[in-house]
């Protein structure tokens, strides 16, 4: 699998461009500065096969209309629990004050925890990690140790819980039972900063040691 992050707009978010070695790709959390993703993409040469979304905050799938409109390629996830987020975009951008985007509904949702997304010869499970939002998930490549979470679990730190759907012990739960399972080598990428590892944060996070 090749990675490469591209931080966009100014909370710098960590928008993840994947490829195997066919150049099959999909791009993860696009959100914002569509014209710098489309070029880097193109410049690659990358065949973008999906867009897949972790949650539904701006700062997170900004750039995913613009996107799909140039590859012609659908808007994977999150789960439907998310809807509302969706819904509030254009409110979210305005009280954001980073780019205007107009309210749209992903092509398909990922309601199902434990389905399979395949892109390429890189295999995705979802699993659903709520608690920053309610439908909020992660995409999981068990064979290339690697799991692309969202505002889930940071570098010694752990997502905002303060929004509307959010709760502090869910979240919590969730990073405690289904992403330390994982194992201590799994890679995080998360939704800003660093990438760490599960071993990493059990040993170091404050919040779920």
């Amino acid at each position: 699998m090749n990675i490469e992050i591209i931080p966009v707009t100014a909370f710098q978010q960590n928008c993840s461009l994947i490829w195997d070695e066919q150049r099959n790709a999909a791009i993860i959390d696009p959100g914002g500065e569509a014209e710098k993703l489309i070029k880097r993409i193109e410049e690659l040469e990358l065949n973008l096969q999906a867009i897949l979304l972790t949650h539904g905050h701006l700062d997170h799938v900004g750039a995913a209309p613009k996107l799909k409109a140039h590859f012609k390629v659908d808007i994977i996830g999150p789960n439907s629990q998310d809807d509302y987020w969706f819904k509030s975009l254009p409110a979210q951008s305005q009280k954001f004050g980073l780019f205007e985007i107009a309210a749209f509904t992903p092509d398909r949702w990922l309601d199902n925890e434990g389905e399979m997304i395949n892109v390429g010869d890189m295999q995705f499970e979802v699993l659903h990690l709520p608690g920053h939002t309610p439908g909020h998930i992660g995409f999981i490549e068990h064979n290339k140790r690697i799991a692309f979470t969202g505002d889930v679990l940071f570098k010694q730190s752990i997502g905002r819980t303060d929004f509307q759907g959010g709760d502090h012990a869910t979240l919590l739960k969730v990073i405690k039972e289904k992403l330390y399972p994982l194992g201590e080598d799994m890679i995080i990428v998360a939704g800003h900063g660093p990438y760490t590892t599960i071993g990493q944060e059990k040993q170091h996070n404050p919040f779920v040691r």
